[in-house]
């Protein structure tokens, strides 16, 4: 079966799993209610901060510079990942339900994926210009111009479209014989899988993690070697004023990219011993949540021309 009824009839025992049942955050309204102002607090916070990054920067001549450019796309993703998992969240929470349809969570996790592959692609180039920005000055409006940065983000975006197709297209042509009730508040690939029962199906969706993870290691190799370098670099410059701007200039990146890369792998290899619903819930509300919301802020804050 590979075609969306197909998938829709082969439910647990034969039973039609129409739509998917997502994690609830409780069973008391009141927490209900409560995670749903909570998450309209995040939400909006998450929209004006990253709105006036991208008001800023689009609107300022003084802020068209690369590492400006990019942060601009960076709250773009930021702004991706809010709007694609938080509204279906707080509609469940304010209307007492766990359900969300089967094309609706295809197209959850679609974006979802894309929004946070185009984010580590981004990070990993907001590295590379810091990079040549304190170790290679002289070179910096060549390596990094404006043909340069538009090919850079280019490519960030079209490595995210490209990977959240190949996973999503591929796990959501697995017939799921595993019931219909996710261990998570929205729709992510590895919760779905454990729902499928191809095991042809599941070997693909396993290569292409494999391959999905070894570029994202050689990512976060890259990432921190160029950090090593930085450090080098920061640390022969004789005056101390300008040890604290460059180190400036890299805190917010690095801060942001901390955040992000340990919620993200603490995840994914956290041993089975100490899993539970409510420390999933609280490590993927981070990284899908809190993550975005609090990038604007961390940016802004060293930022004294975003400022």
């Amino acid at each position: 079966m590979t075609t969306i009824e197909g998938l829709r009839s082969c439910g647990l025992n034969g039973v039609e799993t129409e739509d998917i049942l997502l994690l609830a955050f409780s069973d008391r309204r009141e927490l209900q209610l409560l995670h749903f102002w909570l998450f309209l607090g995040i939400s909006l916070a998450a929209l004006l901060g990253n709105g006036l990054i991208l008001s800023a920067v689009a609107c300022d001549q003084h802020l068209h510079t690369p590492r400006d450019f990019f942060l601009l796309h960076l709250s773009l993703t930021d702004l991706g990942c809010i709007c694609t998992t938080v509204p279906k969240a707080m509609h469940n929470s304010l209307w007492n339900t766990t359900t969300i349809s089967y094309t609706g969570c295809a197209a959850q996790a679609f974006f979802f994926l894309f929004c946070i592959t185009a984010e580590f692609s981004l990070l990993t180039i907001m590295c590379y210009d810091r990079y040549v920005a304190i170790c290679k000055p002289l070179h910096y409006e060549t390596l990094l111009g404006s043909r340069a940065c538009a090919h850079m983000a280019a490519a960030a975006w079209a490595s995210g479209f490209l990977n959240s197709l190949l996973h999503t297209a591929n796990t959501f042509s697995l017939p799921l014989c595993q019931g219909n009730a996710l261990g998570q508040f929205f729709c992510e690939i590895p919760p779905i899988l454990k729902l499928s029962c191809s095991h042809s199906g599941y070997l693909r969706e396993l290569g292409l993690i494999v391959v999905s993870a070894s570029m994202g290691f050689g990512c976060f190799i890259f990432i921190v070697f160029s950090y090593v370098q930085i450090f080098r670099a920061v640390l022969r410059i004789p005056s101390d004023e300008g040890r604290h701007k460059a180190f400036s200039t890299c805190l917010p990146h690095l801060a942001v990219v901390s955040l992000f890369f340990s919620t993200c792998i603490f995840s994914i290899l956290k041993p089975p011993s100490i899993s539970s619903p409510s420390l999933d819930l609280a490590l993927s509300g981070l990284y899908s949540v809190v993550s975005p919301s609090l990038n604007p802020l961390i940016y802004s804050l060293r930022n004294q021309e975003l400022k």
